[in-house]
């Protein structure tokens, strides 16, 4: 197998069918499928048994206790039989290349970054209803959608090269023995953002690793939803606390130092 895809999950079944059919059509196959279920949803359990998986697939849950992804992802990134590890959200619904071209740079050293576009709720319907929007590119100028550049699949971007400038959790990959360097995802992070892209960014970089784009190769749609966003001057608070220190090796993650 070319590499491990890590999606992230939590309660959203149809998000998740719609994201799962559009890994069915990928141009790359030979993978291997975790999903990481931050909760253990007795919904969730029955739509996975009943769902045909092409591909050899984990399913790992724990006790559903508010925001702890970051052990989610750790327990996945040790559960995993490749190297190569690709982590997406179970509402991105992706090109049918993604996979490809997260599979074809793959490099020790590199973290691979794309970007993604945000869908109204009426294309994120039709998405739902099994239409294929990558078909009819002109749908994105609908009132409502954000990050519309990113909807656009080129193959000269691999020359183009439009640079990254952060990752985005739901759209990166990694080497996991580089993740496993810097002691995976730090699970102190106990609200959503930061803690599952950007932290692992720095510290990344701080141990010798650099971003590598992926824009409009790498293309996903995330599906639209309420957004539930705190404050997150915790997290950040923290993260520049870490960074200050230059502890890019964290105490409270795969291991606990």
């Amino acid at each position: 197998m070319k590499a491990t895809l890590i999606i992230s999950i939590y309660k959203n079944t149809r998000a998740l069918e719609t994201v799962l059919n559009s890994l069915k059509r990928q141009t790359e196959q030979d993978i291997e499928l975790i999903l990481s279920e931050d909760g253990c949803d007795a919904q969730m359990a029955a739509f996975i048994a009943k769902y045909d998986f092409p591909w050899p697939m984990q399913h790992l849950t724990q006790e559903d206790k508010g925001w702890r992804k970051e052990l989610a992802l750790n327990r996945a990134v040790m559960a995993a039989k490749n190297d190569w590890l690709i982590f997406i959200d179970g509402d991105c619904v992706l090109h049918p290349r993604f996979v490809e071209w997260h599979c074809r740079y793959q490099q020790r050293g590199v973290m691979l970054a794309g970007k993604r576009i945000k869908l109204n709720p009426e294309l994120s319907e039709r998405c739902m209803r099994g239409e294929q929007l990558c078909l009819f590119p002109y749908l994105f100028w609908h009132r409502g959608c954000r990050f519309v550049e990113e909807a656009f699949y080129c193959r000269l971007a691999q020359w183009l090269r439009r640079p990254v400038k952060h990752l985005v959790g739901s759209n990166m990959s990694m080497s996991r023995a580089d993740l496993i360097a810097i002691n995976g995802f730090d699970e102190n992070y106990a609200l959503p953002a930061t803690g599952e892209d950007y932290d692992i960014e720095w510290r990344m970089q701080a141990n010798g690793c650099k971003i590598v784009s992926l824009r409009n190769l790498a293309v996903q749609y995330h599906l639209h939803h309420k957004e539930n966003w705190q404050n997150h001057d915790v997290n950040s608070i923290y993260c520049e606390q870490q960074q200050r220190t230059n502890a890019f090796i964290c105490a409270n993650g795969i291991r606990k130092i």
